[in-house]
């Protein structure tokens, strides 16, 4: 009887081959498996050192902007047009750091409008020391010219003073003034007399002065009789004229035709009943200007 559990030779060759298959399959798999854990870190490793790089390229970013915004806050000028446009550009880059860039192609971005943004702050910067160059200028020529208005000013404050002085001494010197002035009360037959009880006329003779300034033609003397106590005589309470811009009463007056040259007159008042015994003051005024005094006595006898 043969041994049924011999095996043929060629079974021995299959049982041999299919463990050979097997761990060449493995010795494949396994390396296959090697490479893509390989390939995997190697990915990670990229990936982790590209979130980096945009990482900093972000923060290099942000920084340059906030850099940027800094230097719009120092940019200064008095252009109002200029401002509004330099705001406008600042906003944009302030919304631009608002931006959360995840990606190479929004960082490329980025860049090309910061750098655009730079070569318009640049442009803003020149404009702006141009017209701070402009601006000293017109200062220093604002200056010149203050210096020389006020100069002018002060020559014609200058001018003024002396036009006034001069004026003045004018009008002063244009004013005609009486001389020789003579106050003599008369009695009823025109002799002179100091008793009150024979007055009849006070007469005040005197001279117009000689004046080449003053102004030519006819001129009115007002004439004021103050008795002792203050009192001015007068015949009539409408007897007014101006003086120093205020209406005062007068006694009496007369009119005369001036030319330039002495002048002789006399004023009369006729006794009115009020005149007392004392010492009495006479004022000439003509043209807005007291142009002679003189004093009489009245006595009892």
């Amino acid at each position: 009887m043969s041994d049924t559990t011999n095996n043929s030779p060629s079974q021995q060759s299959t049982k041999k081959s299919v463990p050979i298959g097997m761990i060449a399959i493995s010795i494949i798999l396994a390396g296959a498996l090697i490479f893509l854990i390989v390939m995997y870190f190697d990915q990670k490793t990229k990936m982790v050192d590209m979130e980096t790089t945009l990482t900093q390229e972000k923060d290099s970013l942000a920084n340059e902007l906030r850099l940027m915004v800094v230097a719009y806050d120092t940019l200064k000028t008095n252009n109002d047009s200029l401002n509004s446009v330099m705001l406008k550009e600042k906003t944009r880059i302030v919304q631009l750091l608002s931006v959360n860039a995840s990606n190479t192609q929004l960082i490329k971005r980025y860049k090309g409008e910061i750098t655009t943004m730079r070569e318009i702050m640049k442009s803003y910067i020149v404009q702006i020391d141009s017209l701070n160059s402009r601006n000293k200028v017109l200062v220093a020529e604002n200056s010149e010219i203050h210096q020389q208005i006020s100069q002018v000013t002060s020559k014609n404050t200058e001018l003024s003073k002396v036009r006034e002085e001069l004026s003045s001494k004018v009008e002063i010197a244009s004013v005609i003034q009486a001389k020789d002035i003579v106050a003599v009360s008369l009695n009823k037959k025109r002799k002179e007399t100091t008793r009150i009880n024979l007055l009849d006329k006070l007469r005040i003779c005197f001279t117009l002065r000689e004046n080449p300034l003053a102004q030519a033609g006819p001129k009115e003397v007002f004439m004021r009789v103050i008795r002792p106590d203050s009192l001015v005589i007068t015949s009539s309470p409408d007897n007014l004229f101006t003086y120093n811009k205020n209406k005062i009463i007068y006694s009496a007056s007369r009119s005369v035709d001036y030319i330039n040259q002495d002048v002789e007159m006399c004023i009369f008042l006729d006794n009115t009943g009020d005149f007392i015994i004392g010492n009495y003051s006479v004022e000439l005024y003509l043209e807005d200007n007291i142009i002679g005094r003189t004093n009489f006595m009245l006595s009892k006898k």
